[in-house]
């Protein structure tokens, strides 16, 4: 009769079990759908906001602890965190960073262990986005995992530095070599450090060991005084989410898809793809903004002080915010937009390509590794082409501006200034628009399909300007032998 009751009561346990796993689920499913989000951008968004109580958490109980017990944390929580969101897939992220462990304890600090990381961690990801790939934009595991794959990289890289003489060495890889050996337990807390865990920023191992030993604080000897600097940049993020969610369901990438908006006007598509191309950021900033604070809350985003000793909580910043809503030139939006990774970008590969000697092929190669690195799609080399083209043309535009007695006096005229920003801004967001339409549809025959309704208008545009500012750089600009006559 016992052991006919202990059965009876396991059943029933296991019965309200099952039943609760699928009452969370529903519930979580109906809470989404009622957002009109994916049960998955919701799963992002909570582990984001999450981030908060495991920051708070940590300072009070954590900050100042020994070494090992922060990382076995940020561990435990990062790998919950990828659970929460991709459930056994997590094994994804687990091996890349077992196997990087052991390529930099049997490689050492050699050039293979380089070449190694690189290749394999870029391979894996690859594979990943090739197995999962789909025509639209799902979040899976390989969202976490292109980060992942950047910090490992970055890893191999100053692991490697760090057995160089350090005069060889410039300030910069200075700063960030690696002088001792990384554990296993040590590179996993930094990989899985949940602030950044999901959608960056990146940061190094020696910045994250800082913050584990204590020393990321503007008050040494105690917890960062750094609430208010995180509480400011949660508050931001909210604002741009609030923004996003109020306007989504209006201003979407799937409505350049329709044959309503292929029947409009020539204005009218232009103005709608203008307008779609500043919002669909926003999710972007969102989620940067909301990690940032994250991090600043943590110490991690602590930057030293400012010339009036005022602390900089910018160590992680992946937005300059005002930068990004005023500034009316392309290069300034990349200034502006995914700070750290265009700089892990510049300082692991860029900088690398040096012995290139030609500064345009090592940009124009940086591209095409960040287009692969967002995925297989054709719509990211077509992206990053175009970003590419533009700032090519941008500089032109802006050096024979400057050079040009006549446009140089025509654009300092001070009440023209105004009009000269809205043009400039409405080239600007117009073609950036045009750019991230090939990013966010993916495949050829979407974008292609929405850039043949507006006639290719950004790519004839930029290369006859590429071809033509040669030209009307010879006429409007005086020789120098001119110039030295007249002197």
């Amino acid at each position: 009769m016992a052991s006919a009751a202990e059965g009876d009561v396991g059943t029933v346990a296991e019965l309200a079990r099952v039943l609760r796993w699928g009452f969370e689920e529903l519930s979580l499913n109906k809470l989404a759908t009622s957002l009109g989000a994916s049960e998955q951008a919701l799963r992002l968004i909570i582990s984001i906001f999450m981030g908060y109580p495991m920051a708070v958490f940590f300072r009070r109980y954590l900050y100042f602890k020994d070494s090992y017990l922060i990382h076995l944390f940020h561990t435990f929580t990062g790998l919950s965190i990828a659970y929460f969101n991709f459930g056994a897939q997590l094994y994804h992220s687990l091996l890349c960073i077992v196997l990087q462990f052991l390529i930099l304890r049997l490689m050492g600090r050699t050039v293979t262990a380089v070449l190694t990381t690189f290749c394999f961690q870029m391979a894996y990801l690859l594979a990943g986005y090739y197995y999962t790939a789909t025509g639209n934009y799902d979040i899976k595991w390989t969202m976490p995992h292109c980060v992942l794959t950047l910090k490992l990289i970055g890893l191999a890289v100053d692991y490697f530095d760090g057995g160089k003489d350090q005069n060889s060495l410039s300030s910069e890889q200075q700063k960030y070599a690696i002088r001792g050996v990384p554990s296993l337990l040590e590179v996993a807390g930094f990989s899985y450090f949940y602030g950044a865990f999901l959608v960056g920023p990146q940061f190094s191992m020696n910045h994250y060991t800082k913050l584990v030993q204590g020393q990321l604080t503007d008050i040494p000897g105690k917890i960062p005084n750094s609430t208010i600097p995180a509480l400011k940049r949660l508050s931001l993020g909210l604002v741009y989410l609030v923004g996003y969610t109020l306007l989504s369901p209006h201003i979407t990438e799937d409505y350049l898809l329709t044959e309503d908006y292929e029947n409009r006007d020539f204005w009218f598509r232009c103005l709608y793809m203008l307008l779609w191309g500043k919002f669909v950021l926003y999710k972007y900033v969102t989620c940067w903004l909301v990690t940032e604070g994250v991090c600043i809350l943590t110490g991690l985003g602590f930057n030293g002080f400012d010339e009036h000793r005022k602390p900089r909580w910018d160590a992680c910043a992946n937005m300059k915010v005002w930068l990004f809503e005023t500034t009316p030139r392309f290069t300034g939006t990349i200034a502006s937009f995914n700070i750290n990774t265009n700089a892990w970008v510049a300082r692991y590969f860029f900088k690398r390509l040096k012995f290139l000697g030609n500064k345009e092929l090592s940009q124009g190669l940086s591209l095409l590794f960040l287009a692969l690195w967002h995925g297989l799609h054709s719509g990211y080399l077509v992206c990053f082409q175009m970003e590419f083209l533009i700032v090519i043309v941008e500089r032109k535009a802006a050096r024979l501006i400057q050079e040009s007695p006549a446009l140089s006096t025509l654009a300092s005229i001070t009440v023209l200034q105004p009009f000269y920003y809205l043009v400039q801004q409405t080239i600007h967001w117009l073609f950036m628009g045009y750019s991230m339409t090939a990013f966010c549809l993916f495949t050829w025959d979407k974008w292609f399909k929405v850039y043949k309704s507006i006639y290719f208008l950004g790519h004839v545009f930029f290369l006859s300007l590429l071809f033509i500012l040669p030209y009307v750089h010879k006429v409007m600009v005086p020789r120098k032998e001119k110039l030295k006559k007249v002197k």
